[in-house]
């Protein structure tokens, strides 16, 4: 239960981080010793100081170290990548004791810092509080695993499980209140990139960017199979970066970069393509055929679904996630969430 109880520091700390660490992934890191906490740190900014680094710096007395133990969500490092691996540091402290959250699955790491470390002859505890310390990383260990970008799907739909009325153009039916729609700036923020498919960006026209919440914009990324989206869309005009897969060849504009699919691999040739861009995050905000595209692949992570307390009775059909799947449920500002999680055994073995 102590173990436990400094890990979950670890993670409040590792949380600090968020989007100015990446491609890296978030680390909180604590040194105790006799039940009290007297060093803490967590990984700031990429290629910048790690968080055992911070947390071993952050201790007054350093000769408490040699009677320490030092909590971290993931395993210390034993490369030399920005920064001198923190192995050797714990190490070279002296620290006895080391308590893990996981193992990292970057292959220049993936085990060796936990065996370097026994073979130091310290005592090394592995697995506390494992799976949210996986959950944690999950965008960091979904890119180095299976090898393409976390993908979260968000859609809101009515109560009898509509997303809008049939409409060619015109305004969308607002399902989102205000407040829940901050929450989706929010995530928006936190994602690497958005993307839509060509119905949504034809008839809304969104922007796509973060306007609600503070933090950086997303890349945009939208399909147009047949390239018959109008120039005249937000989405082209140059403001922030935009990705167009499409089947045809078309040369690139400034700041919208178009690559050529093939309609049939389109999903997973799009992926691919993100990941070569080292894109570890997308944000999935499109119409119903888009996110069932991913749930009928099996190609998603976590869905988040926003129910409004109305009624359309006709309309545009809400996608359909495996009934297997059981969400959590909570509420948020007069509106259900229901979130469900898709997480692969290959992630959490």
């Amino acid at each position: 239960m102590e173990d436990e109880k400094y890990m979950r520091r670890c993670i409040q700390l590792a949380l600090n981080g968020q989007k100015r660490v990446a491609p890296n992934p978030m680390v909180g890191a604590v040194v105790v010793y006799q039940d009290r906490i007297i060093g803490e740190g967590y990984h700031q900014c990429f290629g910048e100081a790690h968080a055992e680094v911070n947390a071993i710096g952050s201790v007054k007395d350093q000769t408490l170290l040699e009677k320490a133990t030092i909590y971290v969500s993931l395993e210390p490092c034993s490369h030399y990548g920005k920064t001198p691996p923190c192995v050797d540091l714990i190490l070279e402290k002296r620290i006895p004791r080391i308590v893990i959250g996981c193992q990292d699955p970057f292959p220049e790491v993936a085990g060796r810092g936990i065996r370097k470390l026994i073979e130091a002859g310290r005592e090394v505890v592995v697995g506390v509080l494992e799976k949210e310390c996986q959950y944690l990383i999950r965008e960091f260990i979904t890119f180095n695993t299976l090898k393409r970008p976390y993908i979260s799907l968000k859609w809101a739909e009515s109560q009898d499980r509509f997303i809008d009325v049939n409409r060619t153009d015109g305004k969308p039916v607002i399902l989102s209140n205000s407040q829940t729609s901050m929450l989706t700036h929010k995530r928006r923020a936190e994602a690497t990139a958005i993307m839509v498919g060509t119905r949504t960006a034809l008839l809304d026209n969104p922007t796509l960017n973060v306007r609600h919440w503070a933090g950086q914009n997303p890349i945009r990324v939208v399909i147009d199979h047949s390239l018959t989206l109008p120039q005249s869309l937000h989405l082209f005009d140059g403001s922030i970066p935009t990705l167009v897969f499409t089947t045809r060849e078309h040369p690139n504009r400034q700041n919208v970069t178009y690559y050529k699919i093939n309609k049939e691999e389109g999903l997973k040739q799009i992926m691919t393509q993100l990941y070569e861009l080292k894109i570890q995050s997308l944000l999935v905000e499109g119409g119903s055929v888009l996110h069932q595209s991913f749930l009928d692949a099996d190609l998603w992570d976590e869905a988040f679904v926003e129910i409004c307390p109305i009624k359309l009775h006709d309309g545009v059909k809400a996608p359909s996630i495996n009934a297997s799947i059981n969400p959590s449920v909570s509420e948020h500002f007069g509106r259900q969430i229901k979130h469900y999680k898709n997480i692969k055994k290959i992630i959490f073995a």
